[in-house]
This record gives structure tokens, C-alpha cells and sequence, in this order.
């Protein structure tokens, strides 16, 4: 059952959620979507919990991104997985706890956007054929939305983002070093341990300190956020609408720059 696919526990002040459908490399179907953002409602309005970790529950993969074959079933699939893609997304980068992704295995798209949203990322120390992230979306023509697009440019830069958006290459741990982007990385049999003493650690500060810093980060950059979010979504739907000749393509991207400023 669904309710099986999105795990939840509280641990002291800490709340652990884990995605747990192995058998389909941890793919996020619409329920699961659904039932994770249940869930991070659910950890934010516990009083309880100060910090959430964001974990999978076998090592090869944190989680391949959206189940495919569900979108490709019907329009409507297709559109609510964008719905409740980007309703997870927002609610990882705005709700006013500290997240804190542990990433034990390979994270592709969706799996990605994920790991990108969250505010601290904790990683395995693994070689590159075994923990990597990819954007592989426009080699299998999908337009990057939900997300796709803004988180990458947050975490990497303009410059980085179109080499991984367009090269559609593997990031191993190694070039995340190089970014800075790991918070912390740990050998994979203290993953578990390490994890949960680093999140019970920054839980041992002021709920205020947590919470304000966090919310005053996001929202200096809230305005810029909503605005990136939903022209993804414009940019999705003329994507998959009829082809368009260079001039019509050109006239909308005007309109765009116009728009947006």
C-alpha cells in the first residue's frame, strides 16, 4: 500500500521521514507525493520537533525521481504530478524547520530537486558509479519544472546548472566537494548514527534561532522564488503544446523577458 511507500517516526526532536519503495528504485508515484508533503505538515506543526531528516531506505538509490509510467498514463497524471512535485518542493524550502536530506545512493531528477530543497545534505562517502546525482530530463525530452531549473541554480550558480541541465552528466561526491556542497559526509556503515547525533545536535538550539533564521533567509528570496516556480510551469505547458516555428518561439521568449523582470 502507498502509506507504506512514505515512512514517519519522531526520535526525541527529530523527525525522520523515509521513502521506502525499493522495488521501483524509490520512484515518487502521486500518492507518495501526497503522502510526503502530508508528512512534512505533519512534522512542522509538531511542537515537539525542531529538526526533519529526509532519508531512503536501501542504500542503491535515494530515489530515482517521478514514476514515469504513471505520468505517461493519462494528461491528468502528468498534471498532478506537477502539482504535488511542486507543492513538495515549496514546503521543504519554506516550512520553518531546518531539513536535513541523508544520502546513502544515486538520486536522479525529482530524487534530486529533493536533496536540493532541503537545507542541509548529508552524504556517504561512496565512489561516483555508486552515488551520483543527474538531471537527465532533457535527453529523454521532459522540460525540468517543479523545480528542475531553480534549485540547481540556488545550490550551483547560473554556469553549473546549464552544464548539468544540458550535459545531463553524473555528479559524483567528488565534485560536490568541489562545490562545497555537502555538509557532511560520513562512511556508509555510521551514516545512520552520524545523521541523527548532527540533526540532535542543531535541535539543541533555540527553537527561535532554528526557525527565525531559516524563515528570514526564505524570505528574502520569496518574491524571486514564487516568480521561478511558476515560470517553470509556463515554460512546461508551451513545451508540450503543438511545435513552434523559430518566430513564434521567439516572439514568446520576448514576452517572457518582459514579464518576468
Amino acid at each position: 500500500m502507498t502509506k507504506d511507500y512514505i515512512l514517519f517516526e519522531v526520535k526525541g526532536r527529530t523527525a525522520v521521514i523515509t521513502i521506502n519503495r525499493a522495488d521501483k528504485a524509490n520512484a515518487f508515484n502521486i500518492e507518495m507525493l501526497k503522502k510526503m508533503h502530508e508528512m512534512l505538515i505533519k512534522a512542522d506543526i509538531n511542537d515537539k520537533v525542531k529538526c526533519i531528516i529526509i532519508k531512503s531506505s536501501e542504500e542503491k538509490y535515494f530515489s530515482s525521481g517521478y514514476d514515469l509510467n504513471e505520468i505517461q498514463t493519462t494528461p491528468e497524471n502528468a498534471i498532478k504530478m506537477i502539482e504535488w512535485g511542486r507543492k513538495v518542493n515549496e514546503t521543504i524550502l519554506f516550512m520553518k524547520k531546518l531539513i536535513i536530506t541523508q544520502v546513502q545512493g544515486i538520486a536522479i531528477g525529482f530524487g534530486v530537486m529533493v536533496i536540493l530543497a532541503s537545507d542541509l545534505r548529508i552524504f556517504a562517502d561512496k565512489p561516483k558509479e555508486e552515488l551520483y546525482l543527474r538531471f537527465p530530463e532533457l535527453s529523454h525530452s521532459i522540460f525540468p519544472q517543479t523545480g528542475g531549473l531553480l534549485l540547481p541554480l540556488l545550490a550551483f550558480g547560473l554556469s553549473y546548472t546549464k552544464n548539468i541541465l544540458f550535459s545531463t552528466d553524473k555528479i559524483g561526491l567528488q565534485e560536490l566537494k568541489n562545490l562545497n556542497f555537502p555538509t557532511r559526509i560520513f562512511s556508509v556503515k555510521t551514516l545512520d548514527t552520524e545523521t541523527f547525533s548532527f540533526a540532535k545536535k542543531i535541535s539543541k538550539y533555540k527553537r527561535e534561532l532554528i526557525y527565525l533564521t531559516k524563515s528570514g533567509l526564505m524570505i528574502m528570496n520569496k518574491v524571486l522564488i514564487n516568480s521561478c516556480f511558476n515560470l517553470e510551469e509556463e515554460l512546461g505547458k508551451i513545451t508540450y503544446e503543438r511545435k513552434k516555428t523559430g518566430k513564434e518561439l521567439d516572439t514568446f521568449i520576448k514576452d517572457l523577458y518582459e514579464r518576468y523582470q
